[in-house]
């Protein structure tokens, strides 16, 4: 049976009455209200699941109580009851969040059915957003994998820019270093996270079909053109539209792009209407855009319309020590049952290799190595003859840092071999230990360590690590 709490607010007693006795019948708790003011205080300290609203009160308009109800989050549905309903008032209701109308006299098994259906559309949405919450916190940053001074410098700034008022950004960084990533770290993390993010590269569309795809076009505009089609402006309304390899776009487009960031209008191909549209532009490129316009092939104007906030990503290269996380991430991906392990040469290879494709080349090598490979280790000769070649550290890193960088990179690389390989063993010591392929005891080592805790008794744990080693 139903518990939710429901308003009545109506100045007639005996509607007052009848609702109440009504809503009892079908397992409601009632509160009542005579006047709008008084109907406030209530919702401000009772908090109602579903307001019953006369539009007619003595001291103020239902209409303008539902206003304030939903301003203040006092109500979570509304329906709205009235002996004549007008036109306008059903729609400014409507439009300001009201469930339904329900005419007078009263139809009760109308209202039982329209209460219910209330109530539900409530309880869904309210599910619905808090799964979209958990999603936000699993998604947000999740593909985003570095612990680099860099990248922890990044992803602070990224946080910045997601909370600011910014509506237009640019993100920079050679090819493969993830920019589609940072852009949705910054849409997932900003207020308009329960909007679209709508992506498009803009290399991949044709010059003569831009225009109609980020603007949308009118039935019978071109050739094609069977049916009216919104634009992605419009799809993102409200929310991110991600325009990658922006340095691609047309010369013609820039110009047409640069009208609809200033005056946040489009005009779909074919229309005399122009649609309003609030929508944050998140562009991205791995050309230098300040060359491009100096030489003519990028416009002045655009380039400093999107350089407003613009993020820098790092490339590989330069934030070698986040390669093991990278590693074991795609490991995890492409091998999710399978406890593979990177040798110490491997590893060496990878964090001493330049990566012109950046993690874009990372993750291919991975995955190459993965098919190739025995299934069990990943060893030097599954790994690219580019990378397979060691070649020395770039002089953006001293022998002394590759070297400190390698001891720590590998350190790091097995402690989360080990944490997967027991988390896959459901912390059964012996198994994990026969999946790695080391005695129980140098297993109880590692994890004494590296600081990993054992399953169960804590105290029993320590006992039982301390008298393995010790035997050892």
């Amino acid at each position: 049976m139903p518990t939710e709490k429901v308003l009545i607010v109506d100045d007639e007693r005996l509607v007052r009455w009848s609702l109440r006795q009504k809503c009892e019948e079908w397992g409601y708790h009632t509160l009542e209200a005579e006047t709008g003011s008084a109907a406030l205080k209530i919702a401000r300290n009772e908090s109602p699941d579903l307001v019953l609203l006369d539009v007619r009160l003595p001291d103020i308009s239902g209409i303008q109580l539902l206003e304030q109800l939903k301003q203040s989050g006092g109500a979570r549905a509304v329906i709205m009851i009235t002996a004549d309903p007008q036109l306008e008032d059903v729609k400014l209701a409507l439009k300001l969040g009201a469930f339904d109308f329900i005419g007078k006299p009263l139809d009760f098994e109308e209202l039982e059915v329209t209460m219910r259906n209330a109530l539900e559309t409530t309880r869904l949405r309210t599910e619905v957003e808090s799964l979209r919450g958990e999603v936000r916190r699993r998604t947000g940053y999740h593909d985003v994998i570095g612990v680099s001074p860099r990248m922890t410098e990044l992803m602070g700034f990224v946080r910045k820019i997601a909370d600011s008022e910014a509506t237009t950004i640019l993100i920079q960084g050679e090819s493969g270093t993830g920019k589609d990533l940072i852009a949705k770290a910054i849409h997932y993390q900003s207020r308009r996270q329960d909007k679209s993010f709508v992506a498009i590269n803009c290399s991949a569309i044709p010059e003569t079909l831009m225009e109609a795809e980020l603007f949308g076009h009118e039935r019978g505009a071109f050739t094609d053109a069977k049916a009216m089609k919104k634009g992605l402006f419009e799809m993102a309304d409200g929310g991110t539209l991600f325009l990658d390899e922006i340095g691609e776009l047309p010369l013609e487009m820039q110009a047409k792009l640069l009208r609809v960031l200033q005056e946040k209008e489009v005009r779909p191909v074919g229309s005399n209407d122009r649609h309003t549209v609030d929508v944050r532009v998140i562009a991205a490129t791995n050309r230098d855009l300040e060359s491009a316009y100096r030489t003519g092939t990028f416009r002045k104007d655009l380039y400093f319309r999107l350089n407003v906030v613009t993020v820098h990503i790092p490339p590989l290269r330069e934030r070698r020590a986040d390669i093991p996380m990278l590693v074991h991430h795609f490991l995890n991906h492409y091998t999710p049952t399978k406890p593979l392990q990177v040798t110490a040469a491997a590893m060496k290879s990878l964090l001493q290799y330049d990566w012109p494709g950046n993690v874009r080349e990372l993750e291919n090598c991975i995955a190459r190595a993965v098919t190739l490979g025995d299934q069990q280790t990943i060893d030097v000769q599954d790994l690219p003859p580019a990378i397979r070649s060691e070649q020395p550290a770039t002089s953006e890193m001293t022998p002394q840092d590759a070297a400190s960088l390698s001891t720590t990179a590998l350190a790091e690389m097995e402690r989360m071999t080990i944490l997967r390989v027991f988390e896959q063993a459901h912390g059964d010591k012996a198994l994990a230990g026969k999946m790695l392929g080391i005695s129980r005891a140098t297993l109880y080592r590692k994890l004494k360590r590296y600081n990993i805790a054992l399953r169960g008794n804590p105290e029993q744990g320590e006992k039982e690590a301390a008298a393995h080693v010790a035997a050892r």
